[in-house]
């Protein structure tokens, strides 16, 4: 089939489909829609987001309802609310000339009595979040008993989403069921269970790398030490200042946390998260929508219910635990014919998940530097030069502004007059990139590294030793790399003691160490940290260089690895 128009889909469908501008059907849908309406059964598909999924099951399913029946006749589960919606919405544009079809959508974040009323209009189709059905079913509001067709869209998720015995309580609730439609992007051994326990043979149908292999996507990654990346994040979206797009993090803390640093510094960005109420979650994807927002900072499930085919770039603040996820990431996209950016941040460590996601994926990935901050402010300046060139005022502006204009600036030469405009848009640029350091990890050179780290280096205090059993420089390294990430190669000149220890730091990381530490414990003993001349000031000390320089010469170096041997250990990044 090279055209929905050789679908032998109703005519009030193929009315609606040519309406859309829907013409050449994608692959899932070109390999899924004959079959079921010719010849419906169960099926699992294999479709990555962006793929036109949500068409391959629901025009089969509008084709097949019966509109003068006023019961639930399909039902459709979805993971979150925001794809709940989106389903929702293209069903109405399909079955716009169904005269009589009614759909509705049930979701969690909004009161349910409006969706009881709904309900009780007795709709042929309930597009549905498994945890409101429940309720609703827990009420007695809504009754599955006449469903014939079920579709478990993004089944994947809603079992990663801990929603297997909700789905499992809605299937056995269904027992007029004839078939069960089950969408996925991979088909893992949860998706196989729920097939073989709620369905009987099934056809199968992958089309899961067709978006993976997207050549329109420039796949780039930047290697970064892990208490840089929040830095090197701002870096990338100063250099980018066209930006619009999607970074995506691991937590819903880190998207509040980052998303809110990013809003203090000016940005114009939101957050988007499993925690947000509906009305919230749904002023954020308006403002996304009409441009407001520069960037949305979204979770992997919160990003389930984004349909937006133009977005620039996807950033990952950090990469996904499963390669696979990367490749929902990345489809968001480059999608419609567009091309795209996807950026990773990356630590030394991750390089060899880059390498892993790139088998995946089956593209090379381009390392690309960390912009310095002449790169940054040049890249600013151009884009401030091609607004000004490409600005188109209104007719009526040079009328109503010109004497004026001309009056304040006449005795203003043209070249000062651009300059004085250039700088107070490139100011706040200028003083924030003068003298930035550069952040790419390992990017010293050979005999660099020992000069560069004394003059940035910074001795740090803390409150453990032998006595709690920090017996080996090795176990102080270990519980400062596995506690905040940093590099083993960013510590330097440890010495542990009875009751406290020593070790340096660049001058970059030492707040990161100190503010991440001072929240830990050790053994259950709160962890105390400090600069070391600090604290030999406030206790009249010793000028702290030469202390520790002769405690380093009575070896402290023995009995284990010194900071600046590298050792592996286990990349845990949360």
């Amino acid at each position: 089939m090279n055209l929905f128009s050789d679908f032998s889909l109703r005519e009030e469908l193929t009315r609606a489909v040519s309406d859309m501008g829907f013409e050449t059907p994608t692959p899932i849908q070109q390999k899924v829609i004959p079959q079921l309406l010719s010849q419906p059964s169960d099926i699992i598909a294999l479709a990555q987001t962006g793929t036109g999924k949500t068409a391959a099951f629901g025009l089969p399913l509008l084709h097949h309802t019966d509109v003068a029946l006023k019961h639930v006749q399909t039902l459709v589960l979805s993971p979150t609310r925001e794809l709940c919606m989106q389903i929702q919405e293209e069903f109405k544009k399909y079955g716009y000339y169904m005269r009589g079809l009614k759909t509705t959508a049930v979701y969690g974040g909004v009161p349910i009595s409006g969706q009881i009323r709904e309900v009780k209009a007795n709709p042929q189709v309930i597009v549905a979040t498994p945890g409101r059905l429940i309720d609703l079913l827990e009420r007695k509001a809504i009754s599955l008993d006449q469903v014939e067709y079920v579709v478990l869209d993004e089944a994947d998720e809603m079992l990663n989403m801990g929603f297997r015995e909700d789905i499992e309580f809605i299937l056995k609730n269904t027992p007029a069921r004839k078939y069960t439609w089950l969408f996925s992007a991979t088909m893992n051994n949860d998706v196989r269970n729920i097939a073989k326990r709620f369905m009987s043979k099934w056809e199968e149908f992958a089309v899961a790398k067709e978006n993976v292999t997207n050549e329109n996507i420039d796949h780039q990654y930047y290697v970064t030490n892990h208490h840089n990346r929040f830095e090197t994040l701002r870096r990338l979206l100063d250099f980018t200042p066209g930006i619009y797009g999607i970074i995506f993090v691991r937590t819903r803390q880190d998207c509040q946390d980052i998303s809110e640093k990013l809003m203090r510094m000016g940005y114009h960005v939101s957050p988007l998260h499993g925690d947000m109420d509906q009305k919230m979650r749904s002023k954020v994807m308006e403002r996304f929508k009409n441009k407001s927002l520069q960037c949305i900072v979204a979770t992997d499930v919160a990003a389930r219910g984004i349909d937006v085919n133009d977005i620039s770039h996807v950033i990952n603040y950090e990469l996904p635990d499963d390669p696979e996820v990367y490749t929902h990431r990345s489809g968001r996209t480059a999608r419609a014919g567009k091309s795209g950016i996807c950026m990773s941040i990356v630590s030394p460590k991750e390089i060899s998940t880059v390498r892993q996601i790139e088998r995946i994926v089956k593209m090379r990935f381009i390392k690309s530097d960390i912009p310095d901050g002449a790169e940054v402010i040049r890249k600013k300046l151009f884009f401030y030069l091609e607004q000004i060139e490409t600005a188109k005022p209104e007719g009526d502006f040079a009328k109503v502004y010109q004497a004026s204009i001309h009056e304040r600036f006449e005795d203003l030469d043209k070249d000062e007059l651009i300059r004085r405009l250039i700088w107070l848009q490139l100011r706040e640029a200028v003083e924030a990139y003068n003298d930035a350091e550069d952040l790419n990890a390992g990017y010293e050179k050979k005999g660099e590294s020992r000069a560069r780290g004394n003059r940035s280096s910074v001795r740090l205090f803390i409150n453990v030793g032998i006595k709690d059993g920090i017996s080996s420089n090795e176990k102080l390294l270990s519980f400062i790399t596995e506690s905040t990430d940093i590099e083993t190669g960013q510590i330097e000149r440890i010495t542990v003691r009875d009751l406290s220890s020593f070790f340096n730091v660049s001058g970059s990381a030492a707040e990161y160490i100190i503010q991440t530490l001072s929240a830990k414990k050790y053994k259950g003993r709160k962890i105390r940290i400090e600069e070391a001349e600090q604290r030999d000031r406030e206790r009249g000390g010793f000028p702290t260089n030469r202390s520790f320089s002769r405690s380093n010469e009575g070896g402290g170096f023995r009995g284990g690895r010194g900071g600046s041997q590298k050792f592996n250990r286990r990349h845990n990044d949360k």
